[in-house]
């Protein structure tokens, strides 16, 4: 935070009294703006969070800070990553906030994130909306056994704010039914969709398989298995005569535990004016051996 106090980026302060100006009514975004140095909104900010004054700790940390045009006036704007890091804790970080600096104003607007801790926040700026202005993506490792992420890309353009993925959303979005099939297979499907796939699972062997089937390959009973939330959302360029981006989200397939990983949900999302939609769906599965050991 020292080299960020000592940058003289500020045009105008108003003292804490009536610094905070809510600019959306929609309450998902809770959005405020802070007039000042990031060292003194975040003054602002967590006195708000009930952390009390940020003079007092010593835990609030720069995350991540990345610069680019994100509200099309042609200035580099700062976009920053702030959060709490308890000590002894690594990478991990709660009450992580975004804050985007207008390059030409110094107006300082902060998003307070729905799920706001975990590790190795991040940021990653490129033009998801295809409008040739950078927007925001925001990732967040959950940390455990699961391996999922937290997920956010907004849009900033004409300094408005617009959430454009919301991982909570697509998680309600992207469900998907697994289940154990007859002879060695393991259907995965989505209704919504209209899409199904089948992989192998006989590479297994036998002391895994004799678990669900009968010697005649015919199941023991039904046996279900399970796609995991989000773990993966990756900027990828699909046309590389384009400067925009997709994004490429991956699910886990498990079995009937968490460490009986079968393959990934690959799913390439295509900003559709309004929302991201999926414009090609895939199973991956995990190679073996060349020559199989039974």
């Amino acid at each position: 935070m020292s080299d960020l106090n000592r940058q003289n980026l500020t045009v105008k302060y108003i003292p804490p009294a009536t610094s905070l100006q809510p600019l959306s009514a929609d309450p998902q975004y809770k959005q405020k703006v802070y007039f000042g140095t990031p060292h003194q909104y975040s003054n602002q900010i967590y006195p708000d969070r009930g952390y009390g004054n940020l003079t007092l700790s010593r835990n609030i940390t720069l995350l991540d800070i990345k610069q680019a045009d994100v509200n099309g006036d042609r200035t580099l704007d700062n976009i920053y990553l702030f959060g709490n890091k308890p000590e002894g804790t690594g990478d991990f970080a709660d009450q992580i906030t975004l804050a985007i600096q207008d390059g030409h104003s110094n107006i300082t607007t902060t998003v307070n994130l729905q799920y706001n801790a975990g590790y190795n926040a991040r940021l990653f700026l490129g033009d998801f909306s295809k409008d040739g202005v950078a927007d925001i993506l925001i990732s967040i490792d959950s940390g455990g056994s699961g391996g999922y992420g937290i997920f956010y890309v907004y849009s900033f353009k004409d300094n408005h704010l617009q959430e454009m993925f919301n991982v909570e959303k697509y998680n309600t979005e992207y469900k998907f039914n697994v289940n154990y099939e007859d002879f060695y297979k393991v259907s995965i499907g989505n209704p919504q969709l209209n899409v199904l796939f089948t992989i192998d699972i006989s590479y297994k062997g036998v002391e895994y398989l004799s678990q669900y089937y009968n010697e005649d390959g015919k199941l023991k009973q039904p046996v279900k298995g399970e796609v995991l939330a989000l773990g993966a959302l990756y900027p990828i360029v699909t046309n590389p005569k384009s400067n925009s981006y997709d994004l490429l989200a991956i699910q886990r397939i498990i079995g009937t535990t968490n460490s009986d990983t079968l393959g990934y949900v690959e799913n390439i999302l295509t900003w559709e004016g309004t929302r991201f939609i999926s414009t090609r769906l895939l199973v991956a599965i995990l190679g073996t051996n060349l020559i199989a050991l039974y």
